[in-house]
Order: C-alpha cells, then sequence, then structure tokens
C-alpha cells in the first residue's frame, strides 16, 4: 500500500485590520490629492485606449511606475475596478490595505508560492469582467525585466493586454530596487497606453521581450544630471 502525500501547506495570508488600516488613511489621502495635482498629457489614441471598457483588460507597466496609476484609472476609466495581485505575506497586508484607499482591489498571491493558484485567479477576475494590472518585473526585479508569467493570464481569457508607460517631467527617485519615482507635484507626466492582442502572444518568450522593449520605449527614466564640482 502506498504512503499517501501530503500537499504543501498553503502560506497564511495576513490582513491588516483596526488602528493599523486606520492609520494609512491620511497616506491615502495625501496621494489622491497628489495625484489631482499632477497634469496628464497623451495622444488622442491613448486615451482612446484608456477608456475601452467593451472588454476586460490587463494593464502592464513597470513597478515603478505605479504611482501614477491610481490616479489614471480614477480620471479615465469611470469607476471600473481593478484588480492586483498582491503577496500574502505581513508586507503585502499593508500595500493591499494602502491599495484598497486608491481604488485598487486585490488578488492575494505570489509568483513564487502560489503560482498557479493566483494565476487562476487572476483569471476568475477577468473572466469574472473585472480587469487586472500587472508588473512584469515585479515584485522583487530585476528592474525593467519582462517575467513572461503575466501573458499566461491575458491568453487563456483572451484579453488585450494595454501596455501603460509614463514619462515623468520631474520626478524623485527613491533608493529601492526598482528606482521607484515619484512625481512632483504639480508637475506634467506623458502617458503612453498601447494594445496588444492575445493572439500575438502565442510565442512566449519572443513576446516577452518584444514588449520588454516596447514599455522601455514608453516609459524612458531621465537622463543622469551632470555631476558639477
Amino acid at each position: 500500500m502506498s504512503t499517501p502525500v501530503t500537499p504543501p501547506a498553503r502560506p497564511a495570508v495576513h490582513g491588516l485590520r483596526g488602528w493599523r488600516r486606520l492609520a494609512l488613511w491620511p497616506l491615502g489621502l495625501l496621494t489622491r490629492v497628489w495625484g489631482c495635482s499632477l497634469h496628464l498629457e497623451m495622444s488622442p489614441e491613448t486615451e482612446r485606449n484608456l477608456r475601452k471598457i467593451d472588454e476586460p483588460v490587463a494593464f502592464t507597466l513597470w513597478h515603478n511606475r505605479l504611482f501614477i496609476t491610481a490616479e489614471i484609472f480614477r480620471r479615465y476609466r469611470q469607476g471600473r475596478p481593478i484588480y492586483a495581485l498582491i503577496s500574502p505575506s505581513k508586507d503585502g497586508a499593508w500595500l493591499e490595505a494602502f491599495f484598497s484607499l486608491v481604488g485598487i482591489q486585490a488578488v492575494r498571491g505570489s509568483s513564487s508560492k502560489l503560482g498557479r493558484e493566483a494565476e487562476t485567479a487572476l483569471v476568475d477576475v477577468m473572466r469574472a469582467g473585472n480587469d487586472i494590472g500587472i508588473t512584469p518585473d515585479g515584485p522583487r526585479g530585476p528592474i525593467y525585466e519582462f517575467k513572461a508569467g503575466g501573458l499566461l493570464v491575458a491568453r487563456r481569457v483572451q484579453a488585450p493586454l494595454l501596455l501603460l508607460g509614463c514619462a515623468y517631467e520631474s520626478s524623485w527617485q527613491l533608493s529601492s530596487w526598482d528606482r521607484f519615482h515619484l512625481p512632483r507635484p504639480f508637475s506634467r507626466v506623458r502617458v503612453y497606453c498601447n494594445e496588444v492582442q492575445s493572439a500575438t502572444l502565442r510565442d512566449r518568450e519572443a513576446s516577452a521581450q518584444a514588449l520588454q522593449t516596447r514599455l522601455l520605449t514608453m516609459s524612458p527614466d531621465p537622463a543622469p544630471r551632470p555631476h558639477v564640482i
């Protein structure tokens, strides 16, 4: 008689409640006011793509451009819910709580521990008619490296990707692994949004390389300032 195999235990999903969640409220309010101050510039084609609500879409952007997404969705998505994959860890609990304050819903899971389940959860979200957001170089990098896993969700649902990029007129950059951008209040942001049909994503690795190149073009980093002695 064979010995039954015990399935691996699933990692606990941590949440944030009580005063800890309440403590994030001022930060959420600050983010909304900060976003409202930005001057967004875009082409008519980009605006049409941002307002595309006839079918679920998978927004795809670099991790260090996440700050601008809540304001873009508020202005152009007409309150349509969007879901993002967030780690089930304690750090993920803080991020989930903050995202909820700026209008982004959470699907808890990680590509390393809940890969198949997380993918299925995102597929279910899209099949229910909702949009998702993907950061192909997240959550820990390497920066600007397009991991192909996010393409699987769009291919299974046969939904388009909307590549989202932006160029900041002026921003601060954090010392994090992704050199996270914080646009300066009242500054200008050039926004780009291109549609990619899922039928063009059959070759996973080739598609990831092509999309990486396109996203890099759509989200240029400012040239470093010369050091003056």
